[in-house]
């Protein structure tokens, strides 16, 4: 090596190289075994080869789609009316490669066993490097279920679930490919969907509409159609408003402005008022909110996996960098504090990707067997509650395992920090969560019964387990009642005993130090205070393979 010149005043050393290419998929052996164990055994070829794609191209793409952020364009130069949102291009071909690998369409363009869960581990995958492009991949998703109840719309429902992406404004009848967003809250009401104030005025032609009013949220506003709720003369109601009629002229609603939101900077969400929008109404009047909880239930979904593959990602980060970097003579993964605060977050985050992929695969048999149906029911509101809230202190936490470098957006942590708050939020904060579950417990006892086998499959695995499932079985049996101001408290109980029962069936080496520190309370109030009795190198060597 050539000496350094006398005015040179560094040296770069000891830094870790660049985090990709990396291959999510084959990195990640608890995602791995689930996809096999709840039957997504048949899709692995596919998802390797996105787990690939996705660590290296979309990966490298993503910097660029997060920090460009969408910038709407409400007027051409001439003074028309446009409504347009504009985009980075790495945000297209992101949204592009989500679409055509089946992130939106693969649970319903294949229909067959295992695809929910093959879905789900694609969704994980495509969401650990960009998440904003998630949103609408998600909602085009979830709308499926609901589009299909309305015979007229199945070219929509055949269009949603297609391998074309077509980011144009043009008309459904132009496209091999669509996307879909959502408008359910405004600003008076918020959560209470049903205190929402657009009416829908029906037309001549049965099944069309006209709906005048204000959505607060209106989520993915370049999306070729949204379903929104309205006031029809029968009370609250479900629609599809597309952003062309069928006549071929563009839809009477207008984008006011897109929200400056703390994260999720590549996605654009927005406020739009509708001026007689045309739509088509799906379901009976009255009963929007029964027509369109399917979609919410399979967004829910989306956002515990969401929150799974932020932890993931962050964890990776910063495994990635304790491995390279040398602090004090030996590299950060061999000190013993930082051994208990890797493992400590390899514990959680194969536990949220566990209990994610375990409802994935209720959701994919709910269709033919009614306990799975149950259990997807109450499961994925628990889910959405308890890992969802996780996020935001896991990813902090891998921050500070990079020290200074994870607080740069360079790293991506930042980036990752921002985006962990939403998805606890989106589609029902933590109470609403919580509520549905009591309310679910209360009034459909199979959904007690279906998480009470879940639990008892795994009895006499684990004194610690054991003790809390005694304590759990008066509810779920119905022989108590939890108070509203508990709720928080049980369904955090509940959830922690899924994870528990599905790590320790699992036979998961997590299981024993995850009942121990989150149920048998050997643990802090903060990550990284696992008890010193257990060998840290087997957990961390799971969740990781070191370059």
């Amino acid at each position: 090596m050539e000496p350094l010149p006398p005015f040179a005043t560094h040296l770069v050393e000891n830094q870790p190289p660049e985090f990709g290419p990396r291959d999510l998929w084959r990195d990640d052996s608890a995602l791995c075994e689930a996809v096999v164990r709840e039957g997504g055994g048949d899709f692995t070829d596919a998802l390797a080869t996105y787990g690939a794609l996705a660590g290296d191209e979309l990966y490298r793409l993503s910097f660029d789609a997060h920090r460009d952020r969408p910038r709407l364009r409400t007027h051409d130069r001439f003074g028309q009316r446009i409504d347009l949102v504009e985009f980075h291009p790495n945000y297209h071909r992101i949204m592009q490669a989500g679409i055509e690998h089946g992130v939106a369409g693969l649970s319903w363009s294949q229909p067959r066993p295992g695809a929910h869960v093959a879905r789900a581990a694609l969704s994980y995958l495509h969401h650990q490097v960009e998440p904003g492009s998630s949103c609408p991949l998600t909602m085009t998703h979830a709308a499926i279920p609901v589009l299909r109840h309305a015979p007229a719309l199945h070219e929509w429902a055949g269009k949603a679930i297609s391998p074309y992406y077509d980011p144009r404004d043009v008309g459904i009848g132009h496209k091999l490919g669509v996307t879909l967003g959502m408008g359910m809250t405004e600003k008076q009401g918020g959560s209470d969907v049903r205190a929402n104030s657009t009416r829908a005025t029906p037309m001549a032609a049965e099944g069309e509409y006209l709906l005048v009013g204000h959505k607060w949220f209106f989520s993915a506003p370049m999306s070729d159609g949204f379903l929104v709720l309205a006031q029809a003369p029968a009370g609250l109601s479900c629609f599809l408003l597309p952003r062309w009629r069928p006549d071929g002229g563009k839809n009477e609603f207008r984008l006011m402005r897109l929200k400056d939101k703390l994260g999720d900077w590549s996605n654009a969400s927005s406020e739009v008022e509708f001026a007689d929008a045309w739509a088509w109404r799906i379901g009976d009047e009255g009963r929007g909110v029964a027509t369109i909880i399917e979609m919410v239930m399979l967004t829910r979904l989306d956002c515990m996996l969401g929150a799974a593959a932020e932890m993931r990602m962050a964890l990776a980060q910063a495994m990635h960098h304790a491995h390279h970097r040398r602090t004090f003579g030996k590299r950060l993964v061999e000190h013993a504090l930082m051994r208990n605060v890797l493992a400590d977050l390899a514990i959680e985050a194969e536990a949220a990707i566990t209990l994610s992929m375990r409802v994935a695969r209720a959701v994919d048999r709910s269709a033919h067997d009614p306990g799975e149906a149950a259990f997807a029911r109450i499961a994925t509101a628990i889910g959405k509650y308890w890992i969802c809230k996780r996020a935001p202190a896991f990813v902090n936490e891998a921050q500070e395992c990079l020290g200074g470098a994870g607080y740069v957006e360079e790293s991506m942590l930042p980036r990752l920090y921002r985006q962990a708050p939403l998805n606890s939020i989106w589609e029902g904060s933590g109470n609403i969560q919580c509520l549905d579950v009591m309310r679910a417990l209360q009034r459909e006892p199979q959904t007690g019964q279906a998480l009470l086998a879940e639990l008892e499959a795994a009895a006499h695995l684990d004194p610690d387990f054991d003790a809390e499932l005694k304590e759990l079985r008066p509810v779920l049996v119905g022989e108590a009642e939890v108070p509203e101001v508990e709720a928080r408290r049980w369904v955090e109980a509940l959830a922690l005993a899924l994870q528990a029962s599905l790590l320790l069936r699992n036979g998961s080496p997590m299981a024993e130090p995850f009942c121990c520190s989150r149920i048998g309370g050997d643990h802090g109030n903060a990550l990284g205070t696992l008890s010193r009795d257990f060998d840290f190198g087997p957990l961390i060597a799971r969740a990781w393979s070191p370059d």
